[in-house]
């Protein structure tokens, strides 16, 4: 099944990779795309090929990591029948093939020295020359988009990476930042990714326990979107049968274990869903219609959750649902959508029970009384 071609997101790092992506489309520029692994270069490399003049013409991903040096020059660039052990006719190469479209090099930071000075050599002249071949086999016209989650600077200051090369591909420079530096995106990357592989599997959408999805939203994901990608993927084939929520003992060791401030493994699942979704919202800047509104509607938060939730929000506001409004990062045009949201599920809390009472309450008493407020 072919993934939607596009970032998934609404922060502001997100918001300003979209901007750089449409700039660099609009020229013929090399590009340098920087991140950890797993985060979406390759995604922002085919965003910039397609959104672009050259759009119709092919784009060739070659991973520069998982070939040899020799394979990977004959990759790039082809090969003279007889040139090499195994060369039995003539092949031409990835540049020549991308011809007025785009090479996508993905990994460039793991590059020998000598493909290193093949490479600034094409890219100062365009000149092609296959492995083998005496002379030059012509020129050709196209444009390196190249990836790398290593340090290339730092390879550069330790002679590892050469600098001109560097120089010459970081026209533009873009990074991709990691899942954990764009925690308001995370609710929406479940979600997408929740509804792709239901569809992929023509099985029923997973539901999550409201303390399993309050773990996935506190975890770090080292891996990034590819982890996110494939957790749920996995969760997905294995709950094709079933229409009991995914709970805590069916998520991977490691999210269950990750570290907590108070050096207990699943801390924060104990903490009341309410609580962890307040700080989502607060501290992570999320909308209240990214954090809550998609769960809630999946059913993955109960409509107790959803009280307490308000209930804190109240308590911050002095009881004001137009100050709540902001708080839980809505626009202001959003107010009557919010109102009507919270009326038509039966969550809306009469506001004159919160005025006086400033400051957000700390401590489980102060959720206990959230809890009896919201029963109420």
């Amino acid at each position: 099944m072919q993934e939607p071609l596009k970032l998934i997101g609404n922060s502001r790092a997100i918001q300003r990779l979209r901007e750089d992506i449409r700039s660099a489309a609009r020229t013929d520029a090399k590009v340098l795309i920087t991140g950890e692994s797993g985060v979406g270069k390759e995604i922002v490399s085919r965003l910039i090929h397609a959104s672009g003049p050259r759009g119709t013409y092919p784009l060739i991903t070659v991973n520069c990591a998982a070939i040899t040096e020799t394979l990977l020059e004959s990759e790039l660039f082809g090969h003279e029948r007889g040139s090499f052990t195994g060369a039995y006719r003539d092949r031409v190469g990835v540049l020549e093939m991308a011809h007025r479209g785009t090479v996508f090099m993905d990994e460039i930071g793991e590059t020998s020295p000598r493909m290193q000075s093949l490479l600034l050599r094409f890219l100062e002249s365009g000149e092609i020359q296959r492995v083998g071949a005496t002379r030059s086999n012509g020129y050709v016209d196209v444009r390196v988009i190249a990836a790398t989650n290593r340090d290339l600077l730092g390879a550069v200051a330790s002679r590892i990476f050469r600098e001109d090369l560097y120089y010459r591909l970081n026209v533009i420079h873009m990074t991709v930042p990691p899942v954990r530096e764009r925690a308001e995106d995370l609710p929406l990357l479940l979600e997408h990714f929740l509804d792709l592989f239901a569809r992929e599997y023509s099985t029923p959408r997973i539901r999550f326990a409201p303390e399993a999805w309050a773990m996935l939203l506190a975890y770090q994901w080292p891996g990034n979107v590819r982890e996110v990608r494939n957790l749920i993927e996995r969760l997905t084939v294995r709950s094709s049968e079933s229409n009991t929520p995914v709970g805590l003992p069916d998520l991977p060791q490691e999210i269950r274990r990750m570290p907590a401030p108070a050096s207990e493994p699943v801390a924060a699942a104990r903490r009341p869903v309410a609580e962890l979704l307040y700080e989502q919202i607060i501290q992570g800047r999320q909308s209240f219609w990214t954090a809550v509104y998609g769960p809630f509607m999946s059913r993955d938060l109960t409509r107790e959750d959803l009280r307490l939730l308000i209930g804190m929000g109240l308590q911050q506001t002095s009881g004001s649902y137009r100050v709540l409004v902001e708080l839980f990062n809505m626009p202001p045009g959003d107010y009557k959508r919010f109102l009507n949201f919270l009326r038509k599920h039966q969550c809306h809390m009469p506001f004159q029970q919160f005025r006086g009472n400033l400051g957000r309450p700390e401590g489980g008493g102060s959720v206990e009384r959230h809890r009896l407020i919201a029963s109420a």
